[in-house]
């Protein structure tokens, strides 16, 4: 949950009551805000099916919609209002630190990568741990804070429906959060827990298959993970695969905040900020545009002086004076380029009808700080629709049947609890119950 990298933009819009360590604590007791789940965990809900009939569910988040925490044990620091060391693990994303002026400085010098150009892996500043708390369960990608405040809801949407139909939390649906700041190909650990995730909830669910479900980037990485597992097992552990506003051909979106950074609608954040964080991302550069979907002398950034395509790209972070920008570009862009279809049966749900960036246009002097125009296409407001219609290449392509379905007014993170879409999930799913 935009996250720019998709789902995380978004995540920043409501932010204004994300949870910092202890102080949001003590704001959430004082306005006697509770636990935004609703009814979802009791037995007087509507329709409930057998357990042992469900397919299970496992869900990949988005860019930015998995809680990551940190522990500090640095030797200096950018400021000494910075703390050095923390206590144990503590919550970085979502935290308030991003939202206070001077403490937002500490946060983006803790959640910042360093870039081996020897290695072509990143890591973690001196000093600094993290870790994804909650792999297997939905905990850490229904909330994006520890203290589940409603601003920070993301995917429970989705769980609760599932609940709300017979599905149990971290049995029959599992979560699979992972570091949204790097792309697939850093991410080797991950996909080895990935595949045991799906064996032991296969297992421990009477051995019905399992349905992969994706937000965003999170389709990007099933994708990915599903182009490197044989058929045989495919077969047997996957039931389908469900992809919820998939930039299959990346999206326009990042190429600004590379740029230019986002202050995200929040009046006190800093662009500059958030684009110090996020141009250490490898994961924003893999959701640069595919030159399989945009000609390479198609116009993404307009200035008096110069026109930026994928034609120039390298020019582009060369004339910000972000080599390493280029070469997280050369690490990701063949990633899922050639779009190998997964081999599962496969489900493409996307929004459209949303005004979605298509070109920036800056002004004399104005690049790259500037706020820039912006020339719209459709999509989801996120992703644009070229993009999201990407898997209807796969048509025909495979033994298994895809299905393109879109969702006219559902913006890129608005159809993780849209109405339309959970019913259209629902059935799905049910499918499964029924002819399973």
């Amino acid at each position: 949950m935009d996250p720019k990298p998709l789902l995380w933009f978004h995540f920043y819009v409501c932010l204004i009551g994300v949870s910092s360590a202890g102080f949001l604590d003590r704001v959430k007791q004082k306005l006697g805000i509770g636990n935004d789940r609703g009814s979802s965990n009791s037995d007087n809900s509507g329709t409930r099916v057998s357990q042992g009939a469900l397919t299970p569910v496992i869900i990949l988040p988005g860019d930015g919609g998995s809680q990551l925490q940190a522990w500090l044990e640095r030797t200096s620091v950018r400021s000494n209002i910075c703390p050095m060391r923390t206590n144990g693990w503590t919550h970085v994303w979502a935290d308030l630190d991003m939202l206070i002026p001077g403490l937002v400085d500490c946060w983006v010098d803790n959640l910042k990568l360093i870039y081996n150009n020897i290695t072509r892996k990143t890591s973690n500043p001196e000093g600094v741990r993290t870790q994804v708390p909650g792999f297997g369960d939905t905990d850490s990608i229904e909330y994006l804070t520890g203290n589940q405040l409603p601003g920070s809801k993301y995917l429970a949407y989705i769980v609760d429906m599932l609940v709300d139909n017979g599905y149990k939390r971290n049995v029959s649906v599992r979560g699979a959060p992972y570091d949204f700041r790097k792309a697939q190909n850093e991410q080797e650990e991950y996909f080895i827990l990935l595949k045991k995730l799906v064996e032991d909830t296969y297992a421990a669910n009477g051995n019905h298959k399992v349905t992969l479900i994706g937000h965003s980037l999170g389709c990007l990485f099933s994708l990915y993970f599903l182009n490197h597992q044989t058929q045989e097992w495919k077969d047997k552990y996957i039931n389908a695969f469900i992809g919820m506003g998939g930039p299959w051909g990346g999206a326009v979106k990042p190429i600004k905040v590379i740029a230019t950074g986002d202050d995200l609608d929040i009046a006190i954040v800093s662009r500059s900020k958030i684009k110090d964080i996020l141009r250490t991302n490898p994961s924003v550069a893999a959701l640069l545009p595919s030159d399989k979907f945009w000609a390479k002398n198609e116009t993404l950034i307009y200035t008096p002086q110069k026109v930026y395509n994928l034609g120039n790209l390298r020019e582009f972070f060369y004339d910000l004076d972000f080599p390493e920008g280029w070469e997280f570009y050369q690490d990701t862009k063949n990633l899922v380029y050639d779009l190998i279809p997964p081999g599962v049966k496969t489900y493409c749900l996307s929004g459209t009808g949303t005004a979605t960036p298509a070109t920036y246009v800056y002004k004399e002097g104005g690049f790259p700080k500037k706020i820039p125009m912006v020339i719209s296409e459709d999509g989801d407001g996120t992703v644009n629709r070229r993009s999201l219609d990407g898997c209807e290449r796969w048509k025909g392509k495979q033994r298994d049947e895809v299905v393109t379905k879109t969702f006219p007014g559902a913006g890129h993170r608005q159809m993780t609890r849209d109405k339309q879409v959970l019913d259209y999930i629902r059935e799905i799913l049910f499918d499964y119950q029924i002819n399973g």
